[in-house]
């Protein structure tokens, strides 16, 4: 029996099949044996795979499938790379899940990573049928292809070789991800921007650097991703987790986190695999075309970006259906094909899409919530506070008023109730004045400039104007520390003042990497205010990703970075571990902002972005259940951070052979993380900012501070727009 009973899927696009199909399954065959990857030895006496088992996959019909247009050589070379990578995943946990020989699979993931040469390098003589496959492979498709693309598609390779490490560590432990590690991780182990790199060769389409590294672009290479893995789980299940005894599955991922029927796991993955496509296409229809206009995009790029989108599609719909034929899955029940006929109509990819789009888009705002009572926060860390605290409080207070935040959006009464000098003085415990005066500025402008974006431009939708405020803020920001336009706004003022202050003594990569995180939360403000404008709630996987950006916590672990210069090496940064110990700090303290303001935010805003709304209408549950899935949430992102300090810190020193003065760094580093969250949690714990009183005293109906009716609409522009 099947271990769930397969959902109906949303997929809005057919599916299509190549013609050179059988000439592919012919070449990929004899391929695979001239490679030596048919009856290649497994270390239980067995092998790895037969010559039936392959063709019984039959990865030929998922590439013509998933690839229908491309001529037979590609699909031919198109195809060998997914019996290559599939080859190589079943060989790698068949060689080292059962050894737990760890020492070993980083010694044969390193080696395989010498084969993705750059130009004028050499491969070493290949020595087993994963590294022969790979020289192979390499040599006939990089040279088509950009520099830029080449790398990055060594950094997908790399990521899916290298992360089944951590797939591997799970299974040996007994450990099984919280949700946003998983789907974090599945995209990097999963292969899905592996697949999506391809995708740009099989059609001919190479994305333009300048335009891949968009959030725009990369959203639509992670949802792709996610939809993919996602869709994958689910046929999945029964033979990893029930037959094979693997833990990275997002089915069991959500039954044992909500702790549910495998049944109505499935279901939740179904939903969310669901709004990922969704994402994609908003993404794709109404995102895309701004940035296109914004970059000057020229119409061959178009061209390029509509062919890739069309692509990544037929991915989708291609992979679903070889998924329900493949004896590789759990398919019984599963929809071959598009539906049609007689009595077909509740099938329709708008049907079963249908319910996602309605609790996205039917929102009202400024619901009466009321008083959300906390939940118990799990904080195994105690807060410290900096002796300056009452200089900086008073220094702050002078600041604000010099930089005009007494207006309408503050006075100076809510500056002092805020407090973002007492925030400060237990993020930065160490610091001396300045750096706490500095600190405390940065707190301060962002606070506020969070606060004047929507309700200066969000409730007469002025994008425009939105617009071109940010994109003049980022004129504040000269790497050299040259001349800026003069400030016609406190927001402007602020920036133009701290700007200079904090970067004066960086170094030029120091003060990219600042200038980087600055304008990605500056860009986030915008997406939220695109977001109202289109009354959407947004999907869940891109909340919390951009949840990191509009709450300045990946600015904050940039700043955090900082002191260590170039004494880190950047590839240690880009680890999984230094990733998801940043990630599930920001996280944890972006989701306490989430549960505290939620009256704020939602009965006295109008707004639609917090974390216990997003998963009140994502999982249709009240806001009572919806604040406990939040506090688990953190729980989990924390047990997370406590896991990775004790365990997965001490290998990735050893596995990297760091010395003494590195690791004491990236320790340092940990504990720089612990003061910030839990500073975080006791400012809100002490900060009257969420207070109903204080709500009450400050309440305003926000369309009633902008002027209205016709021909109103550019009164309330800053001056720096209007002038």
């Amino acid at each position: 029996m099947q271990a769930f009973t397969l959902p109906d899927f949303y997929m809005p696009y057919p599916a299509r099949l190549n013609p050179n199909l059988e000439g592919t399954r012919t070449h990929s065959m004899a391929w695979a044996e001239q490679m030596g990857m048919l009856d290649a030895p497994s270390p239980d006496g067995g092998v790895v795979w037969t010559e039936q088992a392959l063709a019984k996959m039959d990865y030929a019909l998922m590439c013509a499938y998933t690839h229908p247009d491309c001529d037979g050589s590609t699909l031919d070379l198109i195809t060998d790379w997914y019996v290559w990578v599939f080859f190589f995943d079943d060989d790698f946990l068949a060689q080292f899940k059962y050894t737990r020989d760890f020492k070993g699979a980083r010694k044969y993931l390193d080696r395989l990573e010498e084969f993705m040469t750059r130009q004028g390098e050499t491969p070493p003589e290949p020595a087993n049928p994963s590294e022969r496959g790979l020289m192979d492979l390499w040599a006939r498709t990089v040279p088509a292809m950009s520099p830029d693309w080449r790398e990055r598609f060594i950094v997908s390779t790399h990521n899916l070789m290298v992360e089944s490490m951590w797939e591997l560590k799970n299974i040996h432990i007994g450990r099984i991800a919280n949700p946003i590690e998983y789907i974090q991780m599945r995209r990097r182990v999963g292969g899905a921007p592996w697949s999506a790199n391809l995708v740009e060769y099989a059609c001919g389409a190479e994305i333009p650097d300048r335009l891949a590294r968009t959030r725009q672009m990369e959203v639509l290479a992670d949802t792709f991703s996610d939809a993919v893995h996602l869709r994958n789980d689910l046929f999945s299940y029964q033979r990893e987790v029930q037959e094979e005894g693997e833990n990275s599955n997002a089915v069991l991922v959500f039954e044992k986190f909500f702790g549910c029927r495998t049944q109505d796991a499935a279901e939740m993955v179904n939903d969310l695999l669901t709004s990922r496509v969704q994402q994609f296409e908003n993404t794709a229809l109404a995102e895309l075309p701004v940035v296109f206009a914004a970059e000057q995009v020229l119409p061959d790029e178009q061209q390029r970006i509509a062919l890739y989108i069309k692509g990544l599609q037929d991915w989708q719909s291609g992979g679903h259906e070889w998924h329900a034929r493949s004896s590789r899955y759990m398919n019984e029940g599963a929809v071959l094909g598009s539906p049609s006929g007689l009595g077909m109509a509740a099938l329709t990819p708008g049907r079963i899409g249908l319910k996602t789009r309605v609790r996205q888009h039917s929102y009202r705002s400024f619901p009466q919530v009321g008083h959300l009572p906390l939940p118990a926060f799990y904080m195994p860390y105690d807060f410290r506070v900096n002796q300056h605290l009452e200089q900086a409080r008073e220094y702050l207070v002078r600041w604000g008023r010099d930089m005009g935040f007494h207006d309408v959006v503050w006075d100076e009464q809510r500056l002092r109730i805020v407090d973002l000098a007492h925030c400060a003085a237990m993020i930065h415990a160490d610091a001396d004045l300045e750096q706490l005066k500095i600190s405390s500025g940065w707190l301060c402008w962002k606070t506020y400039a969070d606060d004047y974006y929507p309700m200066v431009y969000g409730p007469n939708r002025n994008l425009t104007a939105a617009k071109l405020a940010t994109d003049r803020l980022k004129s504040f920001m000269p790497m050299d520390l040259g001349p800026v336009p003069e400030p016609q706004d406190p927001v402007e003022r602020g920036l133009a003042d701290l700007w200079p202050r904090t970067v004066a003594p960086m170094s030029v990569p120091a003060r990219q990497q600042f200038r980087k995180g600055l304008v990605r939360m500056l860009d986030s403000w915008l997406w939220e205010l695109f977001n109202q404008a289109e009354n959407r709630i947004p999907d869940p996987i891109d909340y919390v990703e951009m949840r990191r950006r509009t709450f300045g916590a990946e600015l904050t672990i940039s700043l955090a970075r900082l002191p260590y210069g170039e004494l880190i090496p950047d590839e240690i940064y880009q680890t999984s571990v230094i990733r998801e110990l940043e990630t599930a700090a920001m996280d944890y303290a972006c989701f306490a902002n989430d549960v505290f303001s939620y009256q704020k935010e939602i009965e006295f805003e109008g707004e639609s972005h917090n974390l216990v709304l997003v998963i009140e209408k994502y999982l249709g549950v009240n806001r009572w259940q919806a604040r406990d899935i939040a506090s688990n949430l953190m729980t989990a992102r924390m047990q997370q951070f406590e896991h990775i300090g004790a365990d997965d810190l001490p290998v990735l020193f050893d596995e990297y052979e760091l010395d003494d003065d590195a690791q004491q760094l990236l320790l340092r580093h940990a504990e720089g993380l612990k003061d910030w969250m839990s500073g975080i949690l006791e400012w809100h714990r002490k900060c009257a900012r969420y207070t109903e009183a204080e709500l009450r005293r400050n309440a305003y109906p926000a369309a009633t501070l902008l002027p209205h009716g016709l021909g109103t609409s550019a009164a309330w522009l800053p001056a720096s727009i209007s002038n």
